[in-house]
């Protein structure tokens, strides 16, 4: 005869596989948090709405979701917090409702993309190869800024970027730039 019995697991143990939320990285943490809530069994209250204030009128069955869905909204508010870097912890309001308080960090997150993409055009258009690495890294850099500008919704044409690059050399490179501009117009 089998009988299941139901292992405690630490909520702190699975806050440490979700990655910090530090104002830039919202899909991912966002994600993580819902996968181990839902492996936790504790996902009820992003699931349904909390139902009206429980009286002695309701039923048993009504009586026990209500109290379900209790336990899962305070235990996600922890989960959630524990998992959101100390600086920005501090700055947000207290929110009483775990899928309300998900919808206000990814509001919030939204405003930081914005103003991390300006400064990241800013920096890919400002950007200027001053010799400290190889031109390789220097390309790849400049890349991997496009390819974050991408990711936040400002994908850069190949061409731009290109004349991003260009544009970064010293003037020790013109006769490079000539000659790629010379075979780009053929």
């Amino acid at each position: 005869m089998l009988i299941a019995v139901s292992v405690p697991v630490s909520l702190h143990s699975h806050a440490s596989f979700v990655p910090v939320f530090n104002g830039l990285n919202f899909p991912d943490w966002s994600e993580q948090v819902q996968f181990h809530l839902g492996v936790l069994d504790l996902d009820l209250a992003f699931q349904v709405k909390k139902s009206a204030a429980i009286t002695d009128a309701n039923s048993n069955e009504e009586k026990a979701h209500y109290k379900a869905w209790e336990r899962s909204n305070r235990l996600s508010l922890m989960f959630m917090r524990m998992s959101i870097a100390n600086n920005i912890k501090s700055a947000l309001p207290k929110i009483d409702d775990a899928k309300e308080f998900m919808k206000f960090v990814e509001e919030r997150s939204q405003t930081t993309d914005k103003s991390l993409a300006g400064t990241l055009m800013s920096t890919l258009t400002t950007t200027k190869f001053d010799g400290s690495c190889t031109m390789h890294e220097h390309v790849i850099e400049m890349t991997n800024i496009a390819a974050r500008l991408k990711s936040l919704g400002m994908a850069v044409d190949e061409g731009f970027l290109m004349q991003f690059i260009l544009n970064s050399l010293s003037s020790e490179y013109g006769p490079f730039q000539m000659n790629y501009n010379t075979m780009k117009d053929k």
